[in-house]
């Protein structure tokens, strides 16, 4: 019995199949009375081509974390879940619920409603992929009424390589792509390893700094309420978790 920490809550995550970020990433932030159990959708390169290929697995892989009776289920990753533009996420959340009949979410829902938490209109974007890939996420964004007042991508197209990456290449992407307008910095990409470098970003630019994983874990927790603060990743999670 030692150490042990009765776990409450049951938190799924889908993740895409090489993604080797998340699941560390979360257990490590997640509150000790929530444990972490994972579903994978094919998904290996970060192409358009790819998106279309995951989401043909969302029912069965809910299914599968419905087995585990989790309490949520997070699809962490932006964008296979913007892929098809404005109202996309909200269709894949219900194919997700309808298979699991429990409560979904998505990340790219995830960063709408924490910019909007946070009351910000202007960003700007720091993308791990190519530029093939900005441009639904730019129009997703402008769709939901945020102004991109500058956007920067890296140019991966394997999901493997962007895991083996360290958080210090997120570091620098963050300061190439912050501008004085822009109210915060938007950071997708879940096998980006970047969770550890939100709280020195946010000192050295002033603003916040919204992560794929770190706002994947914060929809999920504000949906299973009663937890209200995370510390250590950044002003979303450590000062706006309650609902």
């Amino acid at each position: 019995m030692q150490n042990y920490v009765r776990k409450t809550h049951r938190f799924g995550l889908l993740t895409p199949s090489s993604n080797t970020t998340q699941e560390p990433e979360f257990t490590a932030a997640l509150p000790p009375t929530v444990s972490l159990h994972t579903g994978r959708v094919a998904y290996r390169d970060i192409t358009p081509e790819e998106q279309d290929r995951c989401v043909l697995e969302l029912e069965s892989e809910s299914r599968k974390l419905a087995d585990a009776e989790v309490d949520v289920i997070v699809f962490a990753a932006t964008a296979p879940t913007l892929a098809k533009g404005k109202g996309y996420d909200r269709e894949l959340i219900k194919r997700m619920e309808d298979a699991s009949g429990r409560p979904a979410t998505t990340a790219a829902t995830a960063f709408v409603d924490a910019l909007r938490e946070l009351n910000v209109r202007k960003i700007a974007l720091g993308q791990p992929w190519s530029k093939t890939m900005e441009k639904p996420m730019i129009a997703f964004m402008q769709a939901h009424g945020f102004e991109v007042v500058h956007s920067e991508t890296v140019g991966i197209v394997s999901g493997v390589e962007l895991g083996r990456i360290g958080p210090d290449k997120a570091y620098e992407l963050g300061r190439k792509s912050d501008r004085p307008n822009a109210e915060a910095l938007v950071m997708p990409g879940g096998n980006w390893i970047a969770m550890p470098m939100i709280e020195r970003l946010e000192r050295d630019l002033g603003k916040p700094v919204i992560c794929n994983n770190a706002v994947s874990l914060w929809a999920g927790l504000r949906m299973l309420k009663g937890y209200g603060s995370v510390p250590g990743y950044g002003t979303l999670l450590r000062d706006h978790l309650a609902a």
